[in-house]
């Protein structure tokens, strides 16, 4: 997806009209400020989509956010008379959708930095930041997120030289796409070195990282844990940026229809910042926030327990943990070597002793394991691990622990998702991305265990849909389409890239709400529409169940809902009151 226009960091506002966070209450014209506010709400739209009463189109909530009532309109009036009216006109509800995988602090400084999200070239990539540039301090590092080699014609990695003519003496650093990897110039290689005190040149490597070198001398490029060296370089944020960051990562979400984000590796400051959001009510998401690791939220949940604040949108009870790279920058741990690099199979973050004996820690504290596992080893050792903490009881136990992504798995290992009780958490716009190139990176083989959707559904594992924004889009829209069609948004290829994976809208939809839901132990108040649910809800302007697969991309999100406030409302609907 990321290779189409659609693909941009900045989708939302390309794609869809701004929205606003009205009030959602209208009081009637007669109305005296003393009189309290009507304790109830009714919305009427033209369906209620994945209710349990197939022919309602009116739904209350009260003033707590949980919906009291389902139904008829004329039926739910005359129940509720001084409900507070809501006309979606001819909207069509469906339930709060939920990303189960995203990184929201990463999407807020993506839309504030660079974005070279579907450049097409190195030249396109300095044109981008050559007008970056004159928007920031000029003594300001450069920095941007979205490259992609896989894009270019020549689809090699990058190096410094290719930076260093446009930007010979400013720190410019390009974060990939997939998170994975970065690409620095000269000077932030000097600034970098300088800092830490050595030298980027040689043969020496860093566990679970790669430095790219041109015989002893350092390219430019930094993959995985190598990155980090040139990010303890890169200034600090201000808090105030950082405020910013996230107040753009919420709008966006809201934007896009989304009511839920599961937020991977949130530290202890992030949480914090979150929690001050919630505090003030700005907080216009439901954000179930995961630890960044074996670091300082992690202890402070095994300290506290799990958290949870409230008001009820904001929760840390589990942990992210990495085990290998991305498969983009071959970074993604494999059994066998790469096709497309003999010799090399990738990066593994972790140990496998150090994992189970992190995993040991989280299940001690009461937590979720949430595990980042792309290739087919890192897949196998999580597993393994999951099985060894976990005891002989773990396809029984509802632990609900998660692989992230399971994106290349052996076919022997697809039945251990079910038989383990692991929930696969993966998102479908990566196929779509990846589609290009994955199979000369793993071989036609390999590939038949890739991006298994259905084959991991249909063997008994449960899903969680996501984007893991701002590596792809914050757009659901685009994963409900990759789910069903698995072609990019030119209908290619036709009948789908290896379409025995593809996924029925229902299943798509479920794994956006419900399934999502059930991955952090939620379904009993989210992810469905139901009595007693909080009242979490997108109006569209058309039932994506009911349409045709290419028409979803094109869907409009006239409103989102959460706890039954509209946190983005666009001026095609208004609340009214009877």
């Amino acid at each position: 997806m990321r290779r189409l226009a659609l693909g941009s960091l900045i989708l939302v506002a390309l794609a869809l009209p701004a929205c606003t966070r009205p009030s959602n209450e209208t009081p009637a014209p007669d109305a005296s400020p003393a009189v309290a506010a009507p304790a109830m709400h009714l919305l009427v739209a033209a369906r209620i989509a994945g209710s349990e009463a197939p022919d309602a189109n009116a739904m209350v909530w009260d003033d707590a956010g949980r919906i009291i009532a389902i139904g008829r309109a004329d039926d739910l009036a005359a129940r509720f008379p001084k409900a507070t009216r809501h006309d979606a006109g001819d909207g069509v509800v469906v339930p709060g959708l939920i990303d189960a995988h995203g990184h929201l602090m990463n999407l807020g400084f993506a839309l504030l930095r660079a974005d070279l999200v579907g450049a097409a070239s190195k030249a396109e990539i300095i044109e981008r930041l050559q007008v970056y540039a004159t928007t920031v301090p000029a003594d300001a590092w450069i920095i941007g997120r979205g490259w992609d080699q896989n894009d270019w014609p020549e689809k090699d990695f990058p190096t410094a030289a290719d930076l260093d003519a446009a930007f010979p003496d400013r720190p410019v650093w390009l974060e990939r796409v997939d998170g994975h990897a970065g690409w620095g110039n000269s000077a932030a290689m000097r600034a970098a070195e300088a800092k830490h005190g050595k030298t980027f040149d040689g043969d020496w490597q860093v566990d679970g990282g790669r430095i790219l070198r041109e015989g002893d001398k350092a390219t430019g490029v930094f993959i995985d844990a190598a990155a980090a060296f040139i990010d303890a370089a890169v200034p600090a944020p201000s808090e105030a940026l950082r405020e910013e960051a996230f107040e753009r990562a919420l709008a966006a979400a809201a934007a896009s229809g989304l009511t839920g984000v599961h937020d991977m590796g949130v530290s202890r400051a992030d949480l914090a910042l979150y929690q001050r959001f919630a505090d003030a009510d700005r907080l216009t998401l439901r954000v179930e926030a995961y630890a960044d690791g074996d670091r300082d939220a992690l202890a402070d949940r095994c300290a506290q327990g799990a958290y949870v604040h409230d008001g009820g949108r904001l929760a840390m009870g589990g942990v992210k943990v990495y085990m290998d790279g991305a498969l983009g920058s071959r970074g993604a741990a494999l059994i066998a070597d790469y096709s497309d690099e003999p010799g090399h199979r990738g990066l593994l973050l972790m140990r496998q002793e150090a994992l189970e004996t992190l995993l040991a820690k989280i299940k001690g504290c009461g937590l979720q394991a949430a595990t980042h596992a792309i290739g087919d080893l890192a897949n196998r050792l999580v597993l393994d691990g999951y099985a060894k903490v976990l005891g002989p009881e773990a396809g029984a136990s509802d632990h609900r622990w998660r692989i992230e992504h399971a994106q290349v798995v052996s076919p022997k290992d697809l039945p251990r998702f079910a038989e383990l009780g692991v929930i696969a958490s993966m998102q479908p716009t990566h196929a779509t991305s990846d589609m290009p190139w994955a199979e000369a990176r793993i071989g036609a083989e390999r590939i038949r265990g890739a991006y298994a959707w259905k084959t991991l559904k249909d063997g008994g594992a449960r899903l969680a849909l996501g984007s893991d924004f701002p590596v792809e889009s914050v757009d659901p829209r685009l994963g409900l389409y990759s789910a069903v069609t698995r072609q990019d948004l030119e209908g290619l290829p036709l009948g789908g890239w290896q379409p025995q994976e593809r996924l029925t809208m229902v299943d798509a939809l479920a794994g956006f709400t419900a399934d999502a839901a059930f991955a952090n132990r939620r379904e009993g108040e989210i992810g469905r529409l139901a009595e007693g649910y909080r009242a979490d809800f997108v109006v569209l302007d058309a039932d994506p169940a009911a349409i045709d697969a290419a028409a979803v991309p094109k869907l409009v999100v006239r409103s989102t809902w959460v706890d039954g406030e509209p946190v983005c409302q666009r001026p095609v609907e208004a609340a009214t009151t009877p």
